[in-house]
């Protein structure tokens, strides 16, 4: 079986796993499957026009999966206005390239709606880390967005509810800076569903391909 991390920043040693490394515009090691954007914590307006240019650079390697993380979040220092305008420019980006989008989201989830309606992508957006309620699971779902369950699902009562209702075709799983392996997100995941984990490995497999597999 091959379990597929969508979004990490760490490597994983198990050949059983297909992982997909964050990269920022600093980085230069690009030898696995990776995605690179620049994400709103660290926008900085006297270099965030040279670092576009690198993810630009960068969105045409051969091992470049995703543009991302990029997005929105609200209670960063970061300028909310100046998040909206570098997210919009990454957005074209992942047009101009054809490569999905991961999306980091705090308290924004109804501005990144609106941008897509305004915006109108081709290329499918995920939403990363997503942690809340049925209601902003199924209007991110309802506009296209896919999510991404990490670490969260272990424990948080609220997300395990989210994912007893929604389809299994809605998301994909990661385990961004958690320090847990893919394969308990899966396990968790089957146990709520009441399947065995092989199916849910066969249903990823196709999730991760549609998306990320052009």
């Amino acid at each position: 079986m091959l379990f597929f991390d969508v979004h990490t920043h760490s490597m994983c040693a198990d050949q059983h796993v297909f992982s997909i490394l964050n990269k920022y515009p600093n980085a230069t090691n690009f030898s696995k499957p990776f995605s690179i954007g620049i994400h709103p914590w660290y926008i900085k307006e006297e270099t965030v026009e040279q670092d576009l240019l690198i993810v630009s650079l960068q969105l045409q390697h051969k091992n470049c999966l995703a543009l991302g993380e990029c997005g929105l979040d609200k209670i960063s220092e970061t300028n909310f206005e100046l998040q909206k305008a570098i997210f919009k420019k990454q957005v074209l980006l992942s047009e101009k390239y054809k490569k999905p989008l991961i999306i980091h989201c705090v308290k924004a989830h109804q501005v990144i709606i609106e941008i897509k309606k305004e915006l109108k992508p081709t290329q499918t957006w995920v939403l990363h880390g997503f942690n809340k309620n049925i209601e902003i699971a199924k209007s991110l779902l309802k506009n296209g967005v896919v999510l991404s369950i990490g670490a969260a699902i272990i424990k948080n009562n609220k997300l395990q509810k989210v994912i007893s209702e929604i389809s299994l075709s809605s998301f994909v799983l990661e385990t961004d800076a958690a320090e847990i392996e893919i394969q308990e997100v899966y396990q968790k995941i089957a146990t709520i569903r009441n399947i065995e984990i092989e199916e849910l490995v066969s249903i990823m497999n196709k999730n991760f391909k549609e998306i990320f597999i052009k």
